[in-house]
């Protein structure tokens, strides 16, 4: 029998949310699979952990292109990337809170994601579109923080998952809109 990757990989994430001490044992079991078949796939869970980055960061880059950042209002292209990033969501809160990602090297991944987030709320800043009082690595970190935290409510069921977009749009931009002076 041919195991799923991506689903091991997903219900790892799911698990290792929302209990980071989780053993390898307790992985297999959240996927559907023996610990010897878990450990054919992953040598332990340094290797299962840098696995999910990969995924994680392959799908969030993803659905940055698929948002066509570049293009339109910037608010508007803040909405494109949250529909599309919230298929990985799950992976991205994983990996947000995941302290061993952030012990030794780090994957050029997040350096990359970053980046053209960061882009994309300077040229909102730019456009006059956004506060410029904030800057983009903060709009960049608050952007991941919502997305995670909304991954997190959604999936223990506390928050509608169709309503994720709108969430995270409004909370995020109601503060990151600059506002006239009055």
């Amino acid at each position: 029998m041919a195991v799923d990757r991506e689903h091991v990989l997903r219900s790892a994430a799911a698990l290792l949310t929302r209990k980071s001490t989780a053993t390898m044992d307790e992985v297999a079991k959240a996927a559907g699979i023996s610990r010897a078949t878990l450990h054919r796939q992953f040598a332990g869970r340094d290797a299962l952990v840098r696995a999910l980055e990969a995924l994680g960061i392959a799908e969030c880059e993803a659905a940055l292109d698929a948002a066509r950042l570049d293009e339109g209002p910037a608010r508007e292209a803040v909405r494109r990337l949250v529909t599309e990033i919230q298929p990985a969501a799950g992976l991205l809160a994983f990996l947000y809170g995941e302290n061993q990602l952030w012990e030794g090297d780090q994957d050029d991944g997040w350096l990359r994601l970053d980046t053209r987030i960061g882009a994309l709320f300077v040229r909102g800043q730019q456009g006059g579109e956004f506060r410029i009082d904030l800057s983009p690595v903060w709009l960049t970190e608050a952007l991941y923080g919502l997305i995670a935290s909304c991954a997190w409510a959604a999936q223990d069921g506390r928050v509608a998952a169709n309503d994720f977009t709108h969430m995270i749009v409004e909370l995020l931009l109601g503060g990151a809109l600059r506002r006239e002076d009055s």
